[in-house]
């Protein structure tokens, strides 16, 4: 289970890196324009909309990303078919049709105007990935032979989603309703209530149920909109009070995270510092400037997920601890810079410029936390993953005749019938196997190979270098 989610975390790692620049777009223009959001200012809608075809449309480059990660060979169908997947559940979860389905009268909940959202993403990647893996090879009579093979995973794709879609109409809502209850269970808990739900707006956002709880409190469906009424948009704020479920997540999106993506940096292994930074600091850059938290949050997610529930913990302390004290900013975007610096202005602002030392006193929690976890339970965060090593990465062929090579591993490892999975990292041809007592050692070192790990029962390491990935191309020609 934990090799799925490493596994899922590292599809999701190219998507995620195509996110800060679109959120610092749109931070910039809503900078310029912060109250037209564009409307104002022709530079500022350019670079909120450039940034926002990325930020808006974050699911389905999940969908994308986790649909070739998890692909056996990473072929372009995949991506046809998590498209595919994703458009299916769209259509048959959207407003539109489920208003058809419950008549014209009927109120379609609120969990239908959600379905867009990163989790869905995800498991459309994963139909989509789960119907390439089991049908590209599929066989069929004669008269359907132009519908076999890769042209038969859309269809079943399409099939497979449409039975998913079943369980979701019914079970979607009544977890978004029973989180919008559990919302309005603790409003009149002061600021513990403000710490829970700072915990479980963070805690998930994985499964994009998070809006069920921001409904509650930053809008109205209790009545309670705490954004509008901080900005005065609409009457009833009280000051001291109003703000109360924003501003304690300043410190953490300011602050906190970019720590923990320090941390990552300094565990990183030191032949991956600079990919790890690549990744960590822009993401991080994204967080503070703009309130933007998805490509960091995501990038560590999946790969240690015990870091991300610590997150989500560290996050509740946060906001707890500021709704207790007289410390009041809020957010018309996410809370970042931006926004932190405009609400100044606001009519119900009490005393935000605390939220800077409370904010380096979180940065310095969660860059301690974070490292001393990484190192204690040796979580896989970007630049950590089990790999590679400087020396492999020196590691020279005596042959470049990949095919021959390719081929005399695949008889090392029991031959094609034998592999179940093949991937490949900067320097290891990574396999699974379903007989590990089929696997010679010295077959494959005689193909040219510098070593062989096996990390686990089923899993085979074979080490070539930084030339990998021309082995594997012919390696999964030989299997596939």
């Amino acid at each position: 289970m934990m090799r799925f989610f490493q596994r899922l975390g590292k599809s999701l790692m190219l998507p995620v890196a195509c996110l800060p620049i679109g959120g610092l777009l749109m931070g910039i223009g809503y900078w310029i324009d912060p109250s037209g959001w564009g409307a104002n200012n022709l530079l500022a809608l350019l670079l909120i909309k450039s940034g926002g075809i990325l930020i808006d449309n974050m699911a389905i480059l999940f969908a994308l990303g986790v649909a070739i990660g998890m692909s056996k060979d990473q072929e372009g169908t995949s991506a046809l078919a998590a498209i595919i997947s994703w458009l299916t559940v769209q259509t048959m979860l959207g407003a539109g049709v489920v208003q058809l389905i419950l008549g014209a009268d009927a109120t379609v909940p609120a969990a239908f105007t959600k379905i867009n959202n990163q989790f869905i993403g995800i498991l459309c990647g994963l139909i989509a990935a789960g119907c390439y893996n089991r049908f590209y090879k599929a066989n069929m009579p004669d008269f359907l032979g132009f519908f076999a093979g890769r042209r038969f995973v859309p269809i079943m794709t399409v099939v497979t989603t449409l039975i998913v879609c079943i369980p979701l109409y019914f079970v979607w809502p009544v977890v978004y309703s029973f989180l919008v209850g559990v919302g309005e269970t603790i409003l009149g808990l002061g600021p513990v209530g403000a710490g829970i739900y700072g915990f479980l707006n963070r805690l998930l956002i994985p499964v994009g149920l998070h809006h069920a709880l921001n409904s509650v409190f930053w809008f109205d469906v209790a009545n309670i909109s705490d954004i509008n009424r901080f900005w005065g948009i609409l009457e009833g704020g009280v000051l001291g009070q109003t703000g109360q479920y924003q501003a304690g997540f300043f410190p953490v999106m300011m602050f906190g995270l970019p720590g923990a993506a320090l941390a990552m940096y300094h565990t990183a292994k030191t032949n991956k510092k600079k990919v790890a930074a690549g990744i960590l600091m822009s993401a991080a850059l994204c967080s503070f400037f703009t309130g933007v938290t998805e490509p960091l949050e995501f990038s560590f997610m999946f790969l240690a997920p015990a870091l991300y529930v610590v997150h989500a913990i560290l996050t509740g302390i946060s906001v707890g601890i500021v709704a207790a004290l007289p410390v009041r900013a809020g957010f018309q975007f996410s809370a970042g810079f931006v926004d932190w610096f405009l609400s100044f202005k606001a009519p119900f602002a009490l005393n935000p410029i605390l939220l800077i030392p409370i904010g380096v006193a979180f940065f310095v929690i969660y860059y301690v936390v974070f490292r001393a976890l990484i190192t204690a339970f040796n979580f896989k965060t970007p630049g950590r993953e089990d790999d590679d090593n400087s020396a492999e990465m020196n590691i020279e062929l005596g042959s470049s005749d990949y095919a021959a090579m390719a081929k005399a591993i695949l008889e090392g490892v029991g031959g094609a019938a034998n592999v179940t999975n093949v991937d490949n990292c900067i320097t290891r041809l990574r396999l699974e196997v379903k007989d590990r007592l089929l696997v010679d050692e010295k077959k494959i070192k005689a193909a040219g190979a510098a070593g062989v790990v096996r990390p686990g029962k089923t899993s085979v390491q074979v080490i070539i270098g930084p030339k990998v990935q021309f082995v594997a191309d012919e390696f999964k020609k030989l299997v596939h």
